[in-house]
């Protein structure tokens, strides 16, 4: 499968099979996520990679995203460099895990898995459960698993509302 059949193919997954991810599927994701590019190349991050189910129906529940327990595997993406800003005074973490987790999500697709961002959970409550320190932040949850069914049609606005050429407008 090329990049761009990935992307098309690409869905969020909230439906997951009972069946675990082989070894060597993750270890291919897992690469892809490493060979994102980070500000300044600091490469300032952690997957936390969660297969205990005990663990992943916590998350699920502070969360307050049940689906989440269904997958195999829920990836955590935590940022290490909380605070901390480019020079363009955009905060470097969200930024560089957001990249990460592009390239998590369209190797998944590229290896018949399904994955699903997910900003939605309480930060404090997630941290304890995976033992993150004070100094990071988890940026993400991402379930990762093998979808439940096909994804339907999905809509996307036109290019020109979200294409510009030259100067905002």
């Amino acid at each position: 499968m090329d990049l761009h059949e990935a992307m098309e193919k690409r869905f969020s997954v909230r439906s997951y099979r009972d069946k675990p991810v082989e070894e060597e599927k993750l270890d291919r994701i897992l690469g892809a996520a490493r060979a994102a590019p980070t500000a300044r190349n600091r490469q300032a991050w952690k997957l936390v990679v969660v297969r205990d189910a005990a663990t992943r129906k916590r998350l699920a529940e502070a969360a307050g995203q049940p689906f989440l327990a269904e997958a195999p595997a829920i990836l955590a993406m935590v940022g290490l460099t909380h605070g901390e800003t480019m020079y363009c005074q955009i905060p470097t973490d969200p930024v560089d895990c957001a990249i990460v987790l592009d390239h998590v999500s369209l190797a998944a697709v590229a290896e018949g898995l399904g994955t699903c961002w997910i900003g939605h959970f309480d930060q404090e409550s997630c941290c304890k459960i995976l033992g993150v320190p004070a100094t990071a932040r988890i940026i993400e949850l991402m379930p990762l698993g093998y979808p439940a069914a096909e994804r339907g049609g999905k809509s996307r606005k036109a290019m020109s509302d979200l294409v510009c050429h030259d100067k905002f407008a």
